[in-house]
């Protein structure tokens, strides 16, 4: 029986660690033909040990150096996987930073560079990934937005800023590319067990499970949980769905 994203090929950034490694893992076993693996230099060996466990899953993947806050780097993302893989069918815009602060509290530069990764990076990775899949039908982009672009939270202020602005640019691209074939999508993750979270709870086991306690479930999201949910979004079978956020929190927004 083929996988769902059997033959296709694509990329994913911030796939060094985290919901981006997990992710091109189970693009890789449900049957991608390649994965461009992107992070930056300084995450260059977990960035390659990321396609050693795609090629364990008998995937083929490469890794690219580069940061999604450049233009070049994308660009030259995209051309290493038509390059490499000789098609770009989904993309999985992951990359992402996370700062603690208030409106008042926090400085210029701080607040410019959450958005430059965020959400500039964003749509950097979009306006050279849709060409190249339209010159093939099309394809699936899948955003990495957050529980945070969806309710505010307080003392996250350019992160939540970033991450709505994640969610409304995913909506207009789809709407100004649903007719030509290409899908574009988000997810929504809540608190997730990934290097991010433990910047909230200081890799703290109790401030951990203070935190697990506030979850409707009862307990943190895994990786694999989001996942499931890109593999999904990336896959024909979500064929009809278009501009979409998809939260996968736990049930917070539900309570």
């Amino acid at each position: 029986m083929p996988g769902l994203v059997e033959g296709k090929a694509g990329l994913v950034t911030g796939a060094a660690g985290g919901i981006g490694r997990a992710t091109a893992i189970a693009l890789a076993r449900e049957g991608a033909a390649g994965i461009l693996v992107c992070d930056l230099e300084s995450r260059r060996d977990d960035g390659v040990q990321t396609v050693r466990l795609i090629e364990q899953e008998g995937g083929h993947a490469e890794f690219v150096a580069g940061d999604v806050s450049v233009e070049a780097d994308c660009q030259a993302a995209v051309a290493r996987t038509v390059a490499a893989f000789g098609r770009l069918d989904f993309a999985h815009n992951n990359a992402g930073v996370e700062l603690q602060d208030t409106i008042c509290g926090t400085s210029e530069e701080d607040f410019d560079k959450v958005i430059a990764v965020n959400l500039t990076g964003v749509w950097l990775g979009m306006k050279h990934q849709i060409p190249a899949m339209l010159q093939h039908g099309g394809g699936s982009i899948v955003n990495t937005a957050s529980l945070a672009g969806l309710v505010a939270v307080p003392s996250l202020a350019a992160y939540i800023a970033s991450k709505h602005g994640v969610v409304g640019l995913t909506r207009t691209a789809a709407l100004e590319y649903a007719r030509r074939g290409l899908r574009v999508n988000a997810v929504c993750p809540g608190f997730t067990d990934t290097p991010m979270v433990e910047l909230i709870t200081g890799d703290d086991p109790e401030r951990e499970a203070q935190l697990a306690r506030r979850m409707p479930i009862g307990r943190l999201g895994t990786p694999a949980e989001i996942a499931a949910g890109v593999l999904y979004l990336c896959s024909d079978a979500a064929a009809f769905m278009i501009g979409h956020a998809l939260v996968l929190d736990g049930g917070i927004v539900a309570g």
